[in-house]
Formats: structure tokens, C-alpha cells, sequence
């Protein structure tokens, strides 16, 4: 049974990242992303459903357009497999179960759900156009900080909104503070903006796990870039994807990190 849910929970979360790939290029294209019916990017011929199932399209048809024959990205399979691993750990990680506490275990998986399909975009986008748009960034740092609230409402929202808040001001005065003293050749305004959703999405001390996963991932990645040639010193690397790879990890593992920290 625990086998078949998971699968269930995947095939939505593919479904899921078929959605977001048709977000990522609409929002490129300044397009709406809530109607029209999906084409090809490049004959814009209308595709239709057996064009459109998550995964086994693009292997069905060999990575190309029925219509066209051009080249399909291999981000659309990939984007679609990462949501659905995604969706698995979200789902892992809350605490399944039925009763009372149903109806809050639904609100925080659809919660985190939101969340992730804002921080695949983010990675997706700032990897191909090194930008962080507003449009997603600003309704993911919106719905955090009223689901801080209203998660707490209640019980102790002084406490719980007080350590977010405090984590998303020294997070964001820390990469301002980079931003300001490069004049944005080391950071981007945007990862500012994504800090300060780190500090509201994490809290206090979890955003220390998000901080150090990104910037030591981001490390070893452009010391390997430019082992191989790919980077120098002074190129352009969007950091944007580090921070995003940072949340998840401090999100799912950040317990067991810290304890193992502790514990040296």
C-alpha cells in the first residue's frame, strides 16, 4: 500500500512539473501561464494529450516534436522527475495520518507543496536567465508569512513570527551587505529577496543549514566548473539554484544535520 501511495503521489507530482515547465516559459515570454493550451516552442504547433504525459512522452518520443521533429529540452523530463521526488519527501517528511490533526496535515502538505513548485521555478529560471523574478518570489515570501501566522494562531505567534522574522533580517542583511559591497557583481538583488523567504520559510537557527548547504554546494560546483574549463574566477555563476538546493536540504535534513554537528 505505502508503495502504491508513493507512486500516486509522484505521478501528481510530475503532473505537477509538466505545470511548472509551462510556467518557466511563459514567464520568459511575458505570457500568461493560466490559459492557452500548450504548444511547441518552436512550430507552436497545439500538442496534444499524448503529447503532454509527464515523462513517458518525451521518452516515447524520443526527445522531439511529433510536429516539427526539433530537439525537446531534456529540462522538461527532469523538472517533471525532481517534482515528483519532491512531492515523495514532502510526504515523508510530514507525519501521515488520519483524525483530528487530518485537516492540518493536508494544509501543510499543500503548504509545502506551493512552496516547492515557487523554489523549482526560481532554481529553473535563475539557472537559464540569472534572474529571480518578482512575480514568483514576492507570492512565496507573501504566503509564508501568513501561513507563519496562521499556523500559530493561537498558541504562541509572538515566538514562532518573531524567530522567522529575525532569521529573514540577518539572512537579508547579509547578502544585502555582500550586494552593496560589490555593487551586485558578487550577488544579485534577487538572492536578497530569496534570503529574506529563507529566514521566513526556515525560522531561526534552520536558515544556518540553509546558508552553509548553499554556499558549500555552490563551492565545490564552481570549483569543478572551473577544474574543467567551463568557469573562471571572474564568470558569472547564478546562485540562486544554491539557495534553492540549501532550503530543501535544511527543510528535510536540518534535524539530523545539526545533531551530527553537535555530536563531532
Amino acid at each position: 500500500m505505502n508503495l502504491i501511495l508513493y507512486l500516486i503521489i509522484f505521478i501528481f507530482g510530475t503532473c505537477c512539473g509538466s505545470f511548472l515547465n509551462c510556467v518557466i516559459y511563459r514567464l520568459e515570454k511575458k505570457q500568461s501561464f493560466l490559459w492557452g493550451r500548450s504548444f511547441c516552442p518552436n512550430c507552436h504547433h497545439n500538442l496534444g494529450f499524448f503529447d503532454l504525459i509527464p515523462i513517458l512522452s518525451f521518452i516515447f518520443l524520443k526527445g522531439k516534436c511529433r510536429y516539427c521533429g526539433q530537439k525537446i529540452s531534456y529540462q522538461y523530463p527532469l523538472v517533471e522527475i525532481a517534482t515528483g521526488l519532491l512531492l515523495i519527501l514532502i510526504f515523508w517528511h510530514l507525519d501521515f495520518g488520519f483524525g483530528l490533526a487530518f485537516g492540518i496535515w493536508i494544509l501543510d502538505f499543500l503548504y509545502l507543496l506551493i512552496i516547492s513548485c515557487f523554489l523549482i521555478i526560481i532554481f529553473v529560471y535563475d539557472l537559464k536567465h540569472y534572474i529571480i523574478p518578482d512575480r514568483i518570489i514576492y507570492p512565496a515570501i507573501t504566503i509564508t508569512f501568513l501561513y507563519r501566522i496562521f499556523e500559530n494562531f493561537g498558541f504562541n505567534v509572538s515566538r514562532s513570527l518573531g524567530f522567522s522574522l529575525m532569521a529573514a533580517a540577518g539572512a537579508a542583511a547579509f547578502f544585502f551587505l555582500i550586494y552593496f559591497l560589490s555593487q551586485g557583481k558578487w550577488m544579485g538583488f534577487g538572492d536578497v529577496k530569496l534570503a529574506v523567504f529563507m529566514g521566513l520559510f526556515l525560522g531561526w537557527p534552520v536558515i544556518l543549514v540553509g546558508l552553509f548547504s548553499a554556499f558549500f554546494i555552490g563551492a565545490i560546483i564552481g570549483l569543478v566548473l572551473i577544474a574543467f574549463g567551463k568557469k573562471t574566477l571572474k564568470s558569472q555563476v547564478p546562485f540562486g539554484p544554491f539557495l534553492v538546493s540549501g532550503t530543501f536540504i535544511a527543510l528535510f535534513w536540518a534535524k539530523n544535520l545539526i545533531s551530527w554537528y553537535l555530536n563531532l
